[in-house]
């Protein structure tokens, strides 16, 4: 259980974006620093939605966001300083090499070239890429471009992770290889907020859980606490998520 005078590394209070329909509906949220939590949801029901506001790749219609205590609407630059964004389709350079990237990205950041090397080598060696870091990006399969990606969005050691699918496409190597490097970072006093239609890898990795439907939380903590208000003991996060899903679906009429 998370205690209240954890710092909070993000707060959502009020958030509303609309296009046909409301896709996210004043939605709140708390997550600490230190936490691993994973954001759950059917398709449709606002989960990227929110992370694009939250990453300032979307603006809200209404609402407000703070990272780290910086307001990231008022403040966009110095709260993307200390976020890293990653989605489901990684978007790197084919030309350069993993190393160019990072040295490239890194730069972006205006970060010291001797910190930035010495980051870009362990995140390779982290994640399995050491081997192919003087190699062109073109030739990659989807999960090594994905590792480079995520390399990519942590050359800066930003406070706040949020990764949208970060796991679709790897194979099982890939895929732990990526799991400890959030781990690590988890660890080491970052944040991470993750959607995934894994549903076990955030039973697994995941401090607490939020379940959101029509763009609203409609629950969150521990999986324990999640079962406890399902009235379900020992059930696996699949059945309990889908319970909690399905009390929010429309009774159709007899």
């Amino acid at each position: 259980m998370i205690q209240p005078h954890r710092p909070i590394a993000l707060g959502i209070r009020g958030l509303c974006k609309s296009y046909d329909r409301p896709a996210v509906d004043r939605l709140d949220l708390t997550i600490y620093g230190g936490e691993f939590y994973s954001l759950l949801g059917p398709n449709g029901a606002g989960k990227t939605t929110t992370l694009r506001m939250v990453a300032g790749l979307l603006k809200p219609d209404a609402g407000s966001i703070a990272i780290d205590g910086i307001d990231a609407l008022a403040d966009p630059v110095a709260a993307k300083q200390i976020t890293a964004w990653l989605s489901d389709e990684p978007m790197i350079y084919d030309k350069l090499t993993p190393f160019e990237y990072l040295e490239f990205v890194a730069g972006l950041w205006r970060i010291d070239a001797k910190a930035a090397e010495r980051s870009a080598t362990e995140l390779l060696d982290w994640l399995g890429l050491a081997p192919h870091a003087h190699e062109r990006c073109e030739g990659f399969s989807k999960g090594m471009r994905q590792k480079v990606a995520l390399a990519g969005a942590l050359v800066h050691d930003p406070k706040l992770i949020i990764l949208d699918e970060p796991l679709t496409g790897l194979d099982a190597g890939s895929a732990r290889q990526v799991k400890n490097v959030l781990k690590e970072r988890v660890r080491a006093g970052g944040t991470v907020i993750m959607t995934t239609h894994i549903l076990e890898v955030a039973e697994r990795m995941a401090d607490r859980i939020g379940v959101i439907a029509h763009g609203r939380l409609i629950a969150e903590g521990t999986l324990d606490e999640l079962r406890h208000q399902t009235g379900q003991a020992a059930t696996s996060l699949e059945d309990t998520f889908l319970k909690l899903v399905a009390e929010t679906m429309p009774v159709a009429a007899e």
